[in-house]
């Protein structure tokens, strides 16, 4: 999924037929990262997993002599007039457009996503790949994948700073990845894997969870150090969880993750809590997903009745929403 060549936009562009179109849609969804929140930061490997039960869409029309519009659950009307929330998806549609070869076209862009607002769930990359695949379904073109990852870490960039690039990769694949150094390996699934998403009420802050782990590495660089070598071992036997189909194995590990991640400060009451209900009721296992502070835990189940359980248990544990997902085997 992954090489060492700068993508040349011209070249990455396969063309089914080159002839634009007057309309088109793109699609992506959303993603969790099960584990190495944190450790793939110093270089740790990361294990993430699609969502596709959350999704964003995004319909392009061609609106020549007009001013590009946007028009959004936060946001309608011309990209002049977008506020500064707006910027990623501004970004994402300019450099999708030059990488089609047509920067200068006017457009109507009609952004709808079920996927939570800083929740850690990669909302804002899987918007802007929605974004980008309309893009180059409006010239009938497909981006190869480096160009579509380049395309969206531009509207991450001015999302987030300086993204690691996982969310770019996950939100696009099917599978669930190993994710290291910008590298993007498709893990198989070796059973059926069932995750309930349960969102704690609360938004999250991976820059200002990133910017605390690394003041405590600075404190206690023994205990940080420590914490991020048991991640990347938790990490890499939880790929071979995934692929085996060990689900009893890979629900302890999630909870061990958890329990290393509140150790350096990037629970809150809230997500222990709910952790430890989705314990109490029969998970597998369950742990946070993102950056922390607020956001998400992941909770695998055995069944679907079972995840229908862990989601009401979940909701009276004070999870204002849940979703279920699924991953199936390959």
């Amino acid at each position: 999924m992954h090489n060492d060549s700068p993508p040349d936009p011209a070249a990455a562009l396969s063309a089914r037929g080159a002839v634009p179109r007057t309309a088109a849609q793109g699609h992506a969804h959303a993603k969790a990262i099960l584990f190495g929140e944190h450790a793939v930061v110093y270089g740790a490997p990361a294990l993430a997993v699609p969502l596709h039960g959350l999704g964003a869409q995004a319909d392009l029309r061609l609106t020549p002599g007009r001013e590009t519009r946007i028009e959004s659950q936060l946001f309608a009307g011309t990209v002049q007039a977008a506020p500064q929330p707006m910027s990623p998806v501004v970004t994402g549609l300019r450099a999708a457009l030059e990488a089609t070869g047509d920067a200068d076209a006017e457009v109507q862009l009609r952004i709808r996503s079920s996927i939570p607002h800083s929740r850690g769930l990669g909302s804002s990359a899987a918007v802007a790949t929605a974004v980008a695949r309309a893009a180059a379904d409006l010239r009938d073109v497909v981006f190869d994948d480096d160009t579509l990852h380049t395309i969206v870490t531009k509207a991450e960039s001015v999302a987030h700073g300086r993204p690691s690039g996982i969310d770019a990769r996950a939100v696009a694949a099917q599978l669930p990845i190993r994710f290291r150094d910008g590298r993007a390996t498709a893990i198989n699934v070796g059973r059926r894997l069932i995750f309930v998403v349960a969102d704690s009420g609360h938004h999250g802050s991976t820059a200002e969870a990133v910017a605390g782990v690394h003041a405590l590495r600075a404190a206690q660089p023994t205990t940080v150090r420590a914490a991020i070598s048991r991640l990347a071992e938790l990490t890499e036997h939880a790929v071979d969880d995934v692929r085996s189909g060990d689900l009893a194995a890979l629900g302890s590990r999630m909870s061990d993750a958890h329990r290393v991640l509140a150790s350096i400060a990037v629970s809150t009451p809230a997500l222990d809590a709910l952790v430890e209900a989705a314990l109490a009721s029969g998970a597998y296992g369950a742990k946070l997903t993102g950056g922390g502070l607020g956001g998400c835990i992941l909770a695998l189940a055995d069944s679907d009745e079972q995840a229908e359980h862990l989601a009401l248990a979940l909701r009276i544990a004070g999870a204002p929403r849940t979703w279920t997902t699924e991953i199936s085997t390959t």
